[in-house]
């Protein structure tokens, strides 16, 4: 999933300032220190509660981040508690379960503690919950790791032990060396309770039950550990090893017999908070940020963190995604080092990976709303969490939220002349907490809002809506872009496997200057066999396809309705009598396509593999000398995977070593992507179905075969490498013409001249054919020339190999430089063509910084791109953008002060 927050006049800076704008050290070793932000949102959850959402580029890796500030108790009256239930849960349905207690909401949930997640699914550590011991750590009573609450609302980083114990009949005390823990001790008695946060209570032992202080049963004969069910409210199930001298004690108990149960939490220091949840390593300690080089859990990672002011006053939870393209996640090395920068004294690490996860409340909401990225796509169960809850506030309403139906995505906020864009209205009382009064809607500027929020956009221009009751108010800005000239679907094609099975869509619609908007349903018509497919609204400014057959191929023609392109043209006084369409091909059920059938297994090259008889004629044999090994074929040549598949299939001759095959790919930046097939236990061939997965950016691209060995040494066969795809037609994809693309003539018409040609480096006073210059590289330095600031950027450095960060910070500086400079009134970017190089996510981010640029200067910006395969001229956001080709010579008049179109190309002949 590409991810950009919207972006902010801090983009233009040229470096990234620090506290008081010092400008923050770089530290080679520190990877958070030596990136830039490159873009920010923040809202307030509460009072006292603020969210702050960033995007960073670091040398290595792009990161997402969020950060809840949390001042705590106050004036705001804001309170951590434990969060948690009976096994595991998503932190959402969790939270929306969790009792804040009269007068209180809950504002925001992060996940807690590491767990017994093949197990139990119970935390591994303590937890605290209104004052209550609920668990201990996972073995003895030794103290572990936590986050603490305490009842003056303060926090602080702390170590919690269990101070337990059993008292037998005739006063013989014993002690108590676990309480709902996740596993239980090796030796000695431990306890359970209706408290026990797992699924399932560990396999034990002998077990007795205690209630009201009498044991209630006596202990079953067990040879072995043995699961039991979770204990009734009121009732402590003591257990002990089979076999010791602890189960020997059990055994001896007699229904009737008094035993007196204690457990309580014992901290380290200081008195016993009211809440806790346990943790891991150590981050910040007395506001030193922790060295965790060379520990097993130091590699980048999704990440989960908590940390405190030295007063215990201020709170800082912090979510990292990771393992995803969008964002590499952080070492607890580095994760240290950004909880100290944030002002942390004292800082935890809790449960990463997939089960990261951070909910806050919008104003005025009900519900929760996930703010991070999980790395697993989708919220994990997990066991407990952290969630803050604030005072409820009065229910009157002071003010409203106003927002688009589907989001605040930047294209929700714009509308066409003649077109409509759904709005909401939430309404929120002091304390930002719902009030469910309906305003009255108006607006300003270029449109007009009818009673029901729905947004009429009358002319191009800025438009402002306005949600009213008595003295609430709220205000969304809105902007009303040129004239419709063109739509496209996003996704192009839609692929469904069988009937049931749904997809969305949305169209995209363009003005002439290459701005993108939304178009809503109920500004389309909408053509499609109605027998075979289902097609709904979905409430979010798109639509919901649903097949309704198991096997059948169609296309969905989508128009922009007339009437509203008639209301536009009137608008402009002229006459339209249908608005842009598009098809979308559909598709329904999976059909097996051949990349590779493995007759040309001799080209197939790398360790361990040898051309063999495979299942249909030609194989590829991958031999594993010894256990553990691997061996790898690559393919001769690159093999694309068509863009819906689901999964490839390949023929796989076993031995019975146990080898499990794989297929490597590569993705749309060229992250490497492995699908592992089953493990070969089998003698002979078998078609195993390998799955791809959903995160994986297409198109994807084969690039070798594997396999790894199973406990010895053995060989599989592979042969016909298949792709499981929705049988569509391709997506239509029409042909234009930027007015930027000229004759000689018009060409000849601009003030100056520059040529494009390969290859080579930039050199000026290339006269010929009336240039100033010709560009033949993108390696040169930067230069004004004419009003116009040339910054070549060096591609040959990939975007996470420390050329992304260097690539944007020249271009930060340009801009700024551009911005400042009266005579110079446009800025054109030069690079080389390299798509695999230059990642979708900074291609993205130089888009957006252009279009800012030239929104907020009125100075024009272009990308020029060398070495392209072929011709290409047109415009985003008003940014120009013109690939030469590898061969002939591409011609560029100027004109950087024009009010119109300020380059006119002739292309290579």
């Amino acid at each position: 999933m590409l991810s950009l927050r919207p972006l902010l006049p801090v983009l233009l800076a040229v470096v990234l300032a620090g506290p008081a704008g010092t400008t923050l050290p770089a530290r080679a070793a520190d990877a958070v220190a030596d990136g830039i932000e490159t873009s920010r949102t923040g809202r307030q959850i509460a009072p006292g509660i603020r969210l702050e959402s960033y995007d960073r580029l670091e040398a290595d890796r792009w990161l997402r981040i969020d950060e809840l500030r949390v001042e705590l108790g106050g004036s705001g009256g804001v309170r951590a508690e434990y969060l948690g239930g009976h096994g595991p849960a998503t932190v959402g349905d969790t939270a929306a379960r969790h009792r804040a207690g009269p007068g209180r909401r809950v504002v925001a949930a992060v996940n807690g503690d590491f767990f017994d997640i093949r197990g139990t699914g119970a935390p591994l550590g303590p937890g605290l919950g209104g004052g209550r011991l609920l668990h201990s750590a996972a073995s003895g009573p030794g103290a572990a790791p936590a986050v603490g609450l305490g009842a003056d609302g303060t926090g602080r980083v702390l170590r919690i032990g269990l101070d337990g114990s059993v008292t037998l009949p005739g006063g013989a005390v014993r002690p108590l060396i676990g309480y709902n823990a996740a596993r239980p001790a090796r030796g000695g008695l431990s306890a359970y309770t209706a408290d026990h946060p797992g699924a399932q209570l560990p396999a034990v032992g002998i077990a007795v039950p205690v209630r009201d202080g009498r044991v209630t049963a006596a202990a079953a004969s067990v040879r072995g550990p043995a699961r039991r069910r979770r204990p009734a409210p009121g009732t402590t199930l003591l257990t002990a090893p089979a076999g010791g001298a602890s189960a020997a004690e059990l055994a001896a108990l007699r229904p009737g017999d008094a035993v007196a149960v204690a457990a309580r939490a014992l901290p380290d220091a200081g008195p016993v908070p009211a809440a806790a949840v346990g943790g891991r390593e150590a981050l910040v300690v007395a506001g030193v940020p922790q060295d965790h080089d060379g520990e097993p859990n130091n590699a980048a990672a999704p990440r989960t963190a908590v940390g405190f002011s030295r007063d215990g006053r201020r709170l800082r939870i912090l979510t990292v995604d990771g393992r995803q393209r969008d964002s590499g996640g952080l070492t607890l090395t580095e994760l240290g080092r950004m909880m100290h920068r944030l002002g942390a004294y004292e800082a935890l690490n809790l449960d990463g990976g997939g089960s990261s996860t951070l909910l806050a409340a919008l104003s005025g909401a009900t519900a929760l709303t996930l703010e991070n990225s999980p790395s697993d796509g989708r919220q994990r169960p997990v066991p407990n969490g952290l969630v803050l809850t604030a005072p409820a506030g009065s229910g009157r309403t002071t003010g409203y939220r106003i927002e688009p139906a589907g989001g605040t995505a930047e294209d929700l906020t714009r509308v066409f002349p003649g077109l409509t864009r759904t709005l909401t209205a939430t309404g929120y009382d002091a304390l930002l907490g719902p009030a469910p009064e309906a305003p009255v809607w108006s607006a300003d500027g270029a449109g007009t809002v009818d009673a029901a929020g729905v947004f009429h956009a009358v002319r191009a221009g800025r438009a402002t809506a306005h949600a009213r009751r008595a003295t609430a108010h709220g205000a969304l800005p809105l902007q009303v872009l040129g004239p419709l000239t063109r739509i496209r679907p996003t996704p192009a094609r839609i692929g469904l496997a069988e009937p049931g099975e749904t997809a969305g869509f949305r169209l995209i619609g363009y003005d002439g200057q290459g701005a993108a908007a939304v178009v809503e349903p109920r500004d389309v018509a909408l053509e499609f066999d109605r027998s075979r497919w289902n097609v709904t609204e979905d409430g979010r400014g798109g639509f919901t396809v649903t097949a309704l057959v198991p096997r059948a191929t169609g296309r969905l023609h989508a128009t922009v309705r007339a009437a509203a392109v008639r209301g536009a043209a009137a608008v402009r006084g002229a006459t339209a009598v249908s608005g842009p369409s598009v098809d979308i091909p559909l598709g329904v059920g999976l059909e097996t396509l051949p990349l590779a059938d493995l007759a040309d297994a001799a080209a197939w090259t790398g360790p361990g593999a040898v051309p063999a008889e495979g299942h249909a004629g030609a194989g590829l044999a991958l031999d594993l000398p010894r256990a553990a090994g691997r061996a790898s074929a690559a393919a001769p040549r690159p093999l694309p995977v068509p863009e819906l598949a689901r999964s490839l299939t390949l023929w796989v001759g076993g031995d019975g070593s146990g080898a499990r095959p794989a297929v490597e790919l590569t993705d749309a930046d060229g992250a490497a992507v492995t699908v592992s097939g089953p493990v070969a236990d089998w003698t002979g061939w078998r078609e195993v179905t390998l799955a791809l997965p959903a995160t994986a950016q297409p198109p994807l691209t084969v690039t070798r075969l594997s396999a790894k060995a199973g406990s010895g040494p053995g060989r599989v066969v592979l042969d016909t490498l298949g792709a499981r795809t929705p049988p569509t037609g391709p997506a239509a994809e029409p042909v234009v013409r930027d007015p930027i693309v000229a004759t000689g003539a018009g060409v000849w018409a601009k003030p100056w001249r520059f040529a494009v040609e390969p290859p080579g480096g930039s050199r000026a006073g290339g006269g010929d054919a009336g240039a100033d210059f010709v560009l033949t590289g993108a390696d040169g330095p930067e230069f004004v020339h004419r009003g116009v600031r040339f910054l070549p950027l060096d591609t040959t450095e990939p975007t996470l190999g420390g050329g992304g960060l260097h690539r944007m910070r020249a271009l930060r500086k340009a801009l700024a430089a551009t911005a400042r400079e009266p005579a110079t009134g446009a800025l054109a970017v030069v690079r080389a063509h390299a798509p695999v190089t230059v990642d979708r996510k900074e291609t993205a981010l130089t888009a957006q910084l252009l279009a800012e640029f030239r929104r907020t200067t009125g100075k024009r910006a272009a990308v020029i791109t060398l070495g392209a395969p072929g011709f290409t001229a047109g415009r985003s956001e008003g940014v120009l953008s013109v690939a030469a080709p590898r061969t002939g010579r591409t011609v560029v008049g100027v004109d950087a002060f024009a009010p119109a179109d300020w380059l006119a190309v002739r292309p290579a002949s």
